[in-house]
């Protein structure tokens, strides 16, 4: 009887090692990465970054037809930017290694609300994932564009029927970055910034 029970702790032991290779290999790399500033900015005025954004759902763009000039609606996408610092673990390795370093290759962009209503397609836009290639190292800083805002999400519901009314929807952006550092180990870093969508004033 000792024997069978020695036998099927083994296997139990066994079993749960396999399922956790995931967890313990997540957050066992020698440095971490943190968003250190995200920014936002319309894509009707790329240039224009800033803390918190304005996301205009339509936008009358001047544009000569025929010799004359008339504004044509035109929807955007609009572009994030984030600031992402890496930093040791350990605070005593001054000299991190090319294995410390950290690349970022995908990225997830969630919208929630504050009053709790976050169905997606009904009361905020729809999550989205893509695409992105940065590397940041040890104790330095990189800066990498992304789409916030996708020309999609503003032709359905529910930024679609902004464009002819005056509602606005207040949202939070949450960001997250997943990577690997140069040894194999995950790393994921996130951020957010609050996000107005709306029919607002167009640009001359």
């Amino acid at each position: 009887m000792k024997a069978n029970r020695l036998g099927i702790c083994a296997v139990l032991v066994a079993v749960a090692a396999s399922g956790c290779g995931d967890v313990v290999r997540q957050g066992t790399g020698p440095a971490f990465a943190t968003v250190a500033v995200l920014e936002g900015a319309s894509g009707a005025e790329p240039a224009k970054f800033g803390g918190t954004m304005r996301s205009d759902v339509i936008t009358l763009v001047k544009k000569t037809i025929n010799q004359a000039e008339v504004r044509v609606p035109t929807v955007f996408n609009d572009i994030g930017r984030a600031t992402v610092t890496a930093q040791m673990k350990n605070s005593t390795v001054t000299a991190p290694t090319a294995y410390s370093a950290i690349t970022f290759t995908r990225y997830r962009v969630t919208y929630i609300r504050a009053d709790g209503r976050n169905t997606p397609g009904v009361d905020v836009p729809y999550g989205f994932d893509s695409a992105v290639t940065f590397t940041v190292t040890p104790g330095e800083t990189a800066t990498a564009g992304f789409d916030l805002v996708r020309h999609v999400a503003k032709e359905e519901a529910p930024l679609v029927s902004l464009a002819a009314n005056d509602d606005l929807i207040t949202t939070i952006a949450q960001v997250t970055f997943y990577g690997k550092d140069h040894a194999g180990n995950d790393v994921t870093a996130s951020g957010s910034i609050g996000i107005t969508f709306g029919n607002f004033g167009d640009p001359d």
